[in-house]
C-alpha cells in the first residue's frame, strides 16, 4: 500500500508511519509546518480541492491523524473551532480521496465516541462539544467517502509513549506533578489506556483490512490511582495515592466551570460535567491484554 498520513509529525502519526514502514508499505508524511521527516508541508484546513487531489494522487489510502483535541480553549464558542479542526478537513480529504480512487482510510478519533455509543444514557454528546465534534466527524467521514472507500474510526483513549520531540499533551502537567514531592490524589474510577505504538498497530491493521469499523484501541484498563502509582514509580518518586472524595471533585469542577465562564472561554469538555468522566470506569475490554508499563516509563522520563 501507499498511504498518505496527515498529521504524520505528531505523536500518533509518527507511530502510524513507523508501523506502515515496518510492514513494507510506502508512506507520505503531511504536516502544516516543516519538520524533519515531513514530505509535504500542507495545511489541509485551507488547501484547495485541486491541491488535495494532487496530494492524494497515486495513494491507496489516507490517514487523518490531526485535528483539535479536548484541551482546545479560547474565547467564544468552541464548537466552530472544533468543527474547523476535526470535521471540515476530514470531509475535504475524503472527498478528494474518493475522487482519485483511494480504497481505504482511517481517522484517529476519541474513545468518547465509543462510550456515547454504548452508554447513551450518560449524555456525553449533550454535555461536551468535543464529543459532539468527534461524533459528527465519524458520521460525515463515512457519508463523504461513500461505500467504495471504507473509513475506519480509531477510537483512542489515554495514550502513553513518545515520538521524537513529542509526548502526550495531557501527560505534561501530570508528569510534573508525579516528579514533585506533592501529595497525590485520585478519584474513584479509571480509564482505558494504550501506547502510541498500539494506536499505530491498530491503524495499520485497519488499513490492511480496508476496515470501515469503529475500532476502540485499548491495551489496559487502569484505575486513576493505579495510573498515578505507576507514573510516580517510573519517575523515581513512588508514594501512596490518596482517595479524592467525589463531593470534593464535583465542587472543584463546578468552581472551575464558573471561573472559566467568567473569562468568556469555552473548553471542548465542559468543566462542570467532568465529574461524569472521572468518577466512571471508562473501560473497554481489550482484545489482547498488554501492559503499558514501558510506555508509561517512556512518557514519565521524556
Amino acid at each position: 500500500m501507499k498511504i498518505l498520513v496527515v498529521g504524520g509529525s505528531g505523536l500518533l502519526g509518527y507511530h502510524v508511519l513507523e508501523q506502515l514502514r515496518l510492514r513494507g508499505h510506502e508512506a507520505t508524511t503531511v504536516a502544516r509546518t516543516p519538520r524533519e521527516g515531513v514530505d509535504r508541508v500542507v495545511d489541509v484546513t485551507v488547501a484547495s480541492e485541486d491541491d488535495l487531489r494532487e496530494l492524494l494522487a497515486g495513494h491507496d489510502g489516507v490517514v487523518f491523524a490531526g485535528g483539535s483535541d479536548d484541551r482546545k480553549v479560547d474565547k467564544g464558542p468552541v464548537a466552530p473551532r472544533l468543527h474547523e479542526g476535526n470535521v471540515a478537513p476530514v470531509v475535504a480529504l475524503l472527498k478528494a480521496a474518493r475522487e482519485v480512487g483511494c480504497t481505504r482510510a482511517a481517522v484517529l478519533a476519541s474513545y468518547y465516541t465509543y462510550f456515547d455509543r454504548v452508554h447513551p444514557e450518560w449524555g456525553l454528546a449533550a454535555q461536551h462539544p468535543y464529543v459532539r465534534s468527534r461524533i459528527e466527524q465519524a458520521r460525515v467521514a463515512r457519508e463523504t467517502a461513500g461505500p467504495d472507500l471504507p473509513v475506519a474510526v480509531i477510537e483512542v483513549p489515554y495514550v502513553f509513549g513518545v515520538a521524537p520531540g513529542r509526548v502526550p499533551q495531557w501527560s505534561v502537567p501530570v508528569v510534573k506533578w508525579v516528579r514533585s514531592s506533592a501529595p497525590l490524589f485520585a478519584p474513584r474510577g479509571g480509564s482505558a489506556a494504550t501506547s502510541a505504538r498500539g494506536v499505530g498497530i491498530a491503524t495499520v491493521d485497519a488499513l490492511e483490512d480496508a476496515s470501515g469499523a469503529d475500532i476502540p484501541v485499548v491495551e489496559e484498563n487502569l484505575r486513576w490511582a493505579d495510573m498515578l502509582t505507576r507514573m510516580s514509580g517510573a519517575a523515581g518518586k513512588p508514594r501512596a495515592v490518596r482517595t479524592l472524595p467525589a463531593g470534593v471533585l464535583k465542587a472543584m469542577f463546578r468552581l472551575g466551570g464558573r471561573v472559566t465562564g467568567l473569562t468568556g472561554k469555552q473548553p471542548g469538555l465542559t468543566i462542570e460535567h467532568l465529574d461524569g468522566l472521572f468518577l466512571r470506569e471508562l473501560y473497554v475490554e481489550p482484545p489482547v491484554h498488554r501492559s503499558v508499563d514501558e510506555a508509561i516509563r517512556e512518557t514519565t522520563k521524556a
